[in-house]
């Protein structure tokens, strides 16, 4: 199964996230099947790539927790909503 998780990069208490597409058993630091996306805490920053979201989230990915909270702030599962609706 795949998830949509953060990967901690940085340096000691500067860390900053990518968000990846990895497979469940995989360590947080293990290799990632594709980087997504990027979060920075600290100035709050987010960067997505889109259409990579969606299409591991249209194969049955899920997000965790954060993740979750990030794509919604960035309204992605109303673009998922919105391409099933079309699609269909």
């Amino acid at each position: 199964m795949v998830k949509l998780r953060l990967k901690r990069c940085g340096r000691k208490q500067r860390a900053v996230y990518r968000i990846v597409a990895i497979d469940v058993r995989s360590r947080r630091e293990g290799r990632d099947l594709r980087k997504v996306g990027f979060y920075d805490p600290i100035k709050n920053q987010i960067d997505l790539n889109v259409p990579a979201i969606l299409y591991f989230l249209e194969k049955g990915a899920q997000p965790t927790e954060r993740v979750q909270d990030i794509l919604k702030k960035a309204e992605i599962f109303k673009e998922l909503h919105f391409n099933q609706t079309k699609s269909n």
